[in-house]
C-alpha cells in the first residue's frame, strides 16, 4: 500500500513539476528589464529631414489547396486536397488571421509590406514602421527594437499594423483550431528582419524635407459604417506628406484613416493587404483605368496607418462602394470593391493634399512614450496564454506589458495606442445605455481629440502592440440583459483584455496630452 502511495505521490509530483515548467516557459516575462519612460521636450525649430522605404514581407505560399465544399476551411474528410508544392509530404498551411480558424491561404493576390518613415529634427530621430498584419505583439516588437544598432541614432521607434484580415497570423488566434496557434516562427522571424531592413533603408534615404499636412474630416464617412451602437465614426482622413527640399520630389506620404481592412471578408483565401493596397498604389501611381486618369499620383513611398477602428468600423456586404469609372456599385466582397474603396479614399486624400497650404520646413519633435501594465481580465486570453496560443509573456500576476506614446511636429499631434480604440473615446459620444454591466457614467471624457493640441490630430491604433478592443467601461456589456435591445452579447468584449483597459489607457494618454497642452 505504501509503495502505491509513494508511486502516486511521485507521479503527481512529476506532473505538477512538468506543468509548472511548461507554464513558466509560456507565461514568463520575455523582457523583464524592459521599460520605456521617454520624454523629449520641444526645442528650437530646425531644418527637418525625412526618409522612407518599403520592404516586402509577403509569405511564400508553397502549398495551395482545393476547397471541395466551399466552406473556406481545410478538412480532408470533406474532400479538400492540397498540392505539395515543396515536396515535403505534408500540408504547409499559411494560416490567415481574422474571422475564423482553419483558413489557410491558397495563394497571393498582392504583396504585404513593412513601410518605414523616418523624421529627424537634428536632435530627435523617430521611426514609424507600418506592417501589413492583423497585429504584432509587444514582445515581438521589443525583440525588433533591441536589434536596432546604436549608430542609427534612433530616439524612438513605433511599429504599427494595418490590421488586414488577409495576412498570416502573427498573434496566434487563427490556427488550425481554437486550441492551436497559427503563428509560424520562421515567418515571424522574416517579418522582424524585414522591419529592420525597412528602417535601415529609410535611414539611408534621409533627405532635407518639407512637411505638408492635409485632412478631409467628412468626405470618407460614406466608405464605412459602425457595426455597434452607439453609431460613432472616426472617418477623418489625415495626411502627412514629405518632399525633398532640393528636388521638390516626393519622399513619402503617411495616410491615416480608421476602418477594418476586412472588405474582402471571410471568404477570401488570397494573401492581401485589402483596401490599403489600393490606397497606397493610388497615391504613388495615380488613379487611372486604361486611358482614363482621374488624378495623378505623387510618387514616393506611401504608408497607410489605421485609427480608432473599434466599435467596429467596417465595410461589409451590406455596405456598397461605387466605382469611380462607371455606375457600378459593389456590394459583394470582391477585389473590385476594395479597389474602388481604396481609390475613393486616395482621391479624397490627393485632393486635400493639393488644396492644403499648411507646411513646415523647420520644426522640432516633442515626444512622450511610456510603458504601462494592463490587467489581463479576459479569461479566454488567460487560457490562450497558458496553452501557448499567444506568444507573449506576462509582466506580472495576470498582467501584460504594453505601451502608449504621443509626439508632435508643427501643427500636428500623433497619438499612438496599442489596440482597436472605440471612436467614442477618440471623438466623443460615449453613452450609458440601459443594460450596461457597470452602472457608471462615462469615464473616458473629454475625448482624446478634444485634449490633443494642434490642427491635425492623428490617432494611430495597433501601435507597438495588439491588445484587441479598447471599450468605454460604461458601454461594457457581457451579461444579459444586453444594451440597445440586443438579443446577444456584442462582439467587442470577447476580444478585449478587459473592462479596465479603456479607463487605464485613456487616463494615461490624458495625462500626456495635458502635459503637451501646457507647453
Amino acid at each position: 500500500m505504501k509503495k502505491w502511495l509513494l508511486r502516486i505521490s511521485l507521479g503527481l509530483g512529476i506532473l505538477i513539476l512538468s506543468v509548472s515548467i511548461l507554464l513558466y516557459i509560456r507565461l514568463h516575462d520575455r523582457h523583464p528589464d524592459y521599460n520605456i519612460d521617454l520624454t523629449v521636450a520641444a526645442s528650437k525649430p530646425s531644418r527637418l529631414s525625412a526618409g522612407f522605404a518599403a520592404v516586402k514581407i509577403t509569405p511564400v505560399v508553397s502549398d495551395s489547396w482545393i476547397d471541395k465544399n466551399n466552406d473556406y476551411k481545410f478538412n480532408e474528410e470533406d474532400g479538400d486536397t492540397y498540392q505539395d508544392g515543396n515536396g515535403n509530404g505534408k500540408f504547409d498551411a499559411v494560416w490567415m488571421a481574422g474571422f475564423h480558424n482553419n483558413r489557410p491561404a491558397q495563394g497571393v493576390h498582392d504583396d504585404l509590406w513593412a513601410r518605414c518613415m523616418i523624421i529627424d529634427d537634428g536632435k530627435t530621430r523617430l521611426a514609424l514602421v507600418a506592417i501589413d498584419a492583423i497585429g504584432f505583439g509587444s514582445d515581438d516588437i521589443i525583440d525588433v527594437r533591441k536589434g536596432f544598432p546604436k549608430e542609427w541614432n534612433l530616439t524612438y521607434a513605433i511599429i504599427t499594423s494595418t490590421h488586414t484580415h488577409q495576412s498570416p497570423d502573427l498573434i496566434g488566434m487563427w490556427g488550425k483550431s481554437e486550441y492551436s496557434s497559427g503563428v509560424n516562427s520562421e515567418y515571424t522571424s522574416l517579418v522582424k528582419q524585414k522591419i529592420h531592413e525597412s528602417v535601415e533603408s529609410a535611414i539611408e534615404n534621409i533627405r532635407p524635407a518639407r512637411i505638408k499636412f492635409a485632412q478631409d474630416l467628412e468626405g470618407a464617412k460614406n466608405l464605412m459604417t459602425d457595426a455597434r451602437d452607439p453609431k460613432v465614426l472616426d472617418c477623418g482622413l489625415r495626411i502627412m506628406h514629405a518632399t525633398d527640399v532640393e528636388t521638390d520630389s516626393t519622399l513619402g506620404t503617411l495616410i491615416s484613416w480608421a476602418n477594418h481592412p476586412e472588405t474582402l471578408e471571410d471568404k477570401n483565401l488570397l494573401i492581401s493587404s485589402d483596401f490599403p493596397h489600393y490606397v497606397r498604389e493610388s497615391f504613388e501611381k495615380g488613379i487611372q483605368k486604361g486611358d482614363s486618369t482621374i488624378h495623378k499620383g505623387v510618387g514616393g513611398v506611401s504608408i497607410y496607418v489605421n485609427g480608432a477602428i473599434g466599435g467596429l468600423m467596417t465595410t461589409w456586404s451590406d455596405f456598397g462602394i461605387s466605382d469611380l469609372f462607371s455606375d457600378t456599385k459593389f456590394d459583394k466582397p470582391t477585389y473590385q470593391k476594395t479597389e474602388a474603396q481604396g481609390q475613393r479614399l486616395a482621391l479624397l486624400g490627393l485632393n486635400a493634399l493639393e488644396e492644403s497650404t499648411t507646411q513646415v520646413d523647420e520644426s522640432s519633435i516633442q515626444l512622450r512614450a511610456k510603458t504601462i501594465h494592463l490587467p489581463l481580465d479576459n479569461k479566454l486570453y488567460r487560457l490562450g496564454a497558458a496553452l501557448g496560443i499567444f506568444t507573449r509573456g506576462l509582466s506580472g500576476w495576470w498582467k501584460i506589458r504594453t505601451e502608449i506614446s504621443v509626439w508632435s511636429l508643427g501643427p500636428a499631434t500623433f497619438l499612438h495606442e496599442p489596440g482597436e480604440l472605440y471612436p467614442e473615446i477618440a471623438n466623443g459620444g460615449i453613452e450609458t445605455p440601459e443594460g450596461q454591466d457597470y452602472r457608471i457614467e462615462p469615464m473616458e471624457t473629454p475625448s482624446l481629440r478634444e485634449l490633443s493640441p494642434g490642427e491635425f490630430k492623428f490617432i494611430i491604433g495597433l501601435s507597438n502592440d495588439m491588445i484587441g478592443y479598447i471599450i468605454p467601461k460604461s458601454q461594457w456589456d457581457e451579461v444579459a440583459p444586453y444594451t440597445y435591445q440586443q438579443t446577444e452579447a456584442p462582439y467587442g468584449e470577447i476580444n478585449s483584455v478587459g473592462p479596465r483597459t479603456g479607463p487605464i489607457i485613456y487616463s494615461e494618454l490624458k495625462n500626456i496630452l495635458e502635459e503637451f497642452s501646457k507647453k
